[in-house]
């Protein structure tokens, strides 16, 4: 599967050209508008890397990086009309990685494209990262990532889901999973089980509204399902 990249850019030329070259080299590209269609689509997930025209028409390109960066790691490119070095070191301080001046060449944008995100792979491979569809998994970090956003996890809420996710779509009782995650929390009762699943699935459904990847089984327990 492609990689994908999201460009936010209100320049109808500039926009055919940077999603013509990146397509010619095999990236997968989508095309917003605005800077307020950014997250949501981001939420979705799917997006590898965002490139970023900084004077987008309805807010600054620099306001969407540092809302974004509450929310997820995904490598932003600035694209910017403007050369100064005051613009430059503000979107790296943001949590830009890297920075184009207009006019550009559109092969060493999509160089520094493909540079980057090597560079987030090798990171990424490093880190102890391991996909699973819509889920990523550090089980040394004790992180999990959903649609690329890193979820706020209590210890017993990370066990949860390390544990759905170590057999994907295999169903778990409750006892199984009381004595895999809380093991000998002698206060804790099967219930506790439904009361954590409810948290997590609240906090997936905060990134993806429509996201239910957690199965109910009735009378059996929990599955979790990775794909779509």
């Amino acid at each position: 599967m492609p990689m994908t990249i999201l460009l936010a850019e209100d320049e109808g030329a500039i926009a055919e050209t940077v999603l013509y070259a990146l397509r010619a080299e095999g990236y997968a590209a989508e095309h917003v508008l605005l800077g307020g269609e950014v997250l949501p689509r981001l939420r979705r997930g799917g997006i590898d890397l965002v490139i970023l025209d900084v004077g987008l028409p309805d807010t600054s390109g620099f306001d969407v990086c540092r809302a974004l960066r509450i929310e997820s790691e995904v490598p932003v490119l600035f694209l910017t009309a403007r050369d100064a070095e005051l613009d430059r070191v503000l979107g790296l301080e943001l949590g830009g990685d890297d920075y184009m001046a207009k006019p550009f060449s559109p092969r060493e944008l999509v160089a520094r494209v493909r540079a980057r995100l090597r560079r987030q792979v090798v990171h990424d491979d490093t880190a102890g990262w391991r996909r699973l569809g819509r889920f990523e998994l550090d089980a040394t970090g004790h992180r999990l990532r959903f649609d690329g956003v890193l979820l706020d996890l209590t210890r017993y809420e990370f066990g949860l889901l390390e544990a759905l996710l170590a057999r994907p779509g295999a169903v778990l009782d409750r006892a199984r999973l009381m004595d895999r995650v809380w093991g000998d929390a002698l206060e804790s009762g099967e219930r506790t089980v439904d009361t954590h699943v409810k948290t997590v699935r609240a906090k997936l459904r905060a990134i993806a509204p429509d996201a239910d990847p957690i199965r109910t089984v009735r009378g059996l327990g929990y599955a979790v399902h990775v794909e779509g």
